[in-house]
């Protein structure tokens, strides 16, 4: 039985494409262990079919979190055995590589993001440029390697001459059942970061009759409480933190609308294609969509969504038109319905295995 270690810097009950990736690898026969960290306010490991180990670092944040986590990692790891060491993103990187060549075992570099394009990086000028020289050092040297959209593998092939297969981020497909919907209600799930949109989104909200509930936590969640104090919305706005993966599911399922945005700030963002897009199609939630490429090509082929920039008006609008057509809403739905069955775990899954059979087949 071959066995692999997956590394992340995230708190694991969270990391819902891990969880999925681990959980398949362990079906296939795979034994797997996922490291991740623990932080101040981490709750207890959730039971899973795979291994899991959290570090602890005294620092969670910026540079010194960064060079400490990489060292621990590295010392932990070098006390284990594994077959393969697979790096989810940059930050993870350095110290699996360096584990897997020293004990000359298969190397695996997993981008769930376009990392010195990401929002906190990618207007400082120096950190971008340290996270370029890491990116540029492991993709050259990088021989199996996979990412999350079709727009990111291409950046990586012209940059770097580096092949990357494409292993799209999607909910598992569960037998369906005809969710009940509460009525007027919005739903925002994810990081709650810079560069979301939920500003816009409150201010949209000022002149919307609907509940907006917001799902999950962050760097801006104080000010997005204060923010919606000063707008006056703060009556049909619910900030209900992190939300176990489970207890999201029943909450998405009851959503009338979701909301997936973004600003253009970074490349990683305009060429990404978040889990919460493929969420709300398996709830059967029309939502409303930022208009970049990955989001664009899935919605002009399936039409589970209305696109939106991020200007306050057109949020409005058209949030108002999802909650007041309901030909255009149960003509979603109906979408919604159809394209699950094609975009799915199950069938990205497949994708998943291959790529790591190519890699025993191929040495």
């Amino acid at each position: 039985m071959k066995k692999i270690c997956f590394a992340v810097t995230t708190d694991l009950n969270y990391d819902q494409r891990m969880q999925r990736i681990c959980g398949s690898m362990v079906k296939r026969g795979y034994a797997v262990e996922l490291v991740g960290r623990v932080l101040p306010v981490s709750l207890p490991l959730q039971p899973q079919a795979y291994g899991q180990h959290r570090l602890k670092c005294w620092f969670n944040k910026g540079k010194l979190f960064y060079v400490e986590f990489m060292l621990r990692l590295f010392f932990y790891l070098l006390k284990q055995r594994f077959d393969a060491y697979c790096a989810i993103d940059l930050d993870t990187a350095l110290p699996v590589y360096f584990i897997s060549k020293l004990k000359r075992k298969p190397f695996i570099y997993d981008a769930h993001e376009y990392f010195p394009e990401v929002i906190e990086v990618a207007d400082r000028k120096k950190v971008k440029a340290a996270w370029t020289a890491i990116e540029g050092y492991i993709i050259r040297r990088t021989r199996f390697a996979y990412t999350v959209t079709a727009s990111i593998a291409d950046v990586f092939r012209q940059k770097y001459g580096t092949h990357f297969e494409v292993i799209r981020n999607m909910p598992p497909l569960l037998p369906y059942t005809e969710p009940s919907k509460e009525p007027a209600t919005i739903l925002y799930q994810g990081v709650v970061n810079e560069g979301r949109g939920l500003e816009q989104l409150l201010e949209a909200m000022v002149e919307v009759d609907a509940k907006l509930i917001i799902c999950g936590h962050g760097d801006i969640f104080d000010e997005l409480v204060q923010l919606a104090n000063s707008l006056g919305v703060a009556h049909k706005v619910e900030f209900r933190g992190k939300v176990l993966p489970a207890d999201l599911l029943l909450i998405t399922r009851r959503a009338s609308i979701g909301v997936m945005l973004l600003e253009n700030k970074g490349l990683s963002y305009y060429f990404s294609l978040a889990n919460k897009f493929f969420d709300y199609i398996h709830a059967v939630t029309p939502q409303l969509v930022i208009n970049f490429p990955e989001y664009q090509r899935l919605n002009a082929k399936y039409g589970v969504a209305l696109e939106s920039s991020l200007a306050v008006n057109e949020i409005r609008e058209k949030l108002q038109r999802l909650l007041s057509d309901q030909v255009l809403y149960e003509q979603l739905q109906q979408n919604c319905r159809e394209a699950r069955l094609e975009l799915n775990w199950q069938e990205e899954e497949q994708k998943l295995w291959r790529f790591y059979e190519q890699i025993w087949t191929s040495r």
